[in-house]
């Protein structure tokens, strides 16, 4: 199931929590050879968990973590705005309707049903709280997963080659992408509403189409 938390509402499912920031090790510190910053527990934790994000994250049936997204509001400080602005050409993308998205993390073992369920969940966050668009950096392996799922972004800029490109992109709120996503994650609407609402309530904005 998604559960859509802060890092404050964390502390109530250590579990998840803890199993979350093990397999962030695992994937950018073990896999990818990235410079990431790991602490005596084999957590991966960086200055922008410190800022309470909202954390997207699949509950494995045992209480695991099988995969997650992390976002912050653009009108803050973010990864990209901090280590990535030559890749956005100039422009300043700091807006109340765009939040950045990082830190796509998948469990070994979880199933690519997975990887949809959480980019499902970030068109549930653009649908319900009229966000035009969420803003991230991805490696090159993701481009193949986006493309898989059908909810790929337009690319700002890039880096690299191969295996060590790094692209920053945009993905716009298409409403008509939600039903190839929900099919791709094997969830029903009214099941992602659910969830959905679980975290935030009814009263969110649904000015977008349904």
């Amino acid at each position: 199931m998604l559960r859509y938390l802060t890092t404050d509402q964390l502390a109530a499912y250590p579990v998840l929590r803890d199993t979350m920031h093990r397999d962030l090790t695992a994937q950018f510190r073990d896999w990818l050879k990235w410079d990431v910053t790991v602490d005596a527990d084999g957590f991966e934790r960086d200055k922008y968990d410190a800022m309470n994000p909202l954390y997207v994250i699949w509950e494995m049936p045992s209480g695991r973590h099988g995969g997650s997204m992390r976002f912050l509001p653009t009108s803050g400080r973010t990864m990209v705005h901090d280590h990535f602005p030559s890749f956005l050409g100039g422009a300043d993308v700091r807006f109340e309707q765009i939040l950045e998205c990082t830190r796509f993390c998948i469990s070994q073992g979880a199933g690519t049903h997975v990887a949809a369920a959480l980019m499902l969940a970030g068109g549930e966050l653009m649908r319900a709280f009229d966000l035009t668009h969420l803003l991230g950096f991805f490696d090159a392996r993701m481009v193949r997963i986006y493309n898989m799922i059908g909810a790929s972004p337009d690319v700002l800029g890039s880096s690299g080659t191969g295996r060590e490109k790094i692209s920053v992109g945009l993905w716009a709120y298409r409403s008509g992408d939600r039903t190839t996503v929900l099919r791709r994650a094997g969830v029903s609407s009214a099941v992602s509403k659910h969830w959905f609402e679980r975290s935030f309530g009814h009263k969110v904005i649904r000015s977008k189409a349904a």
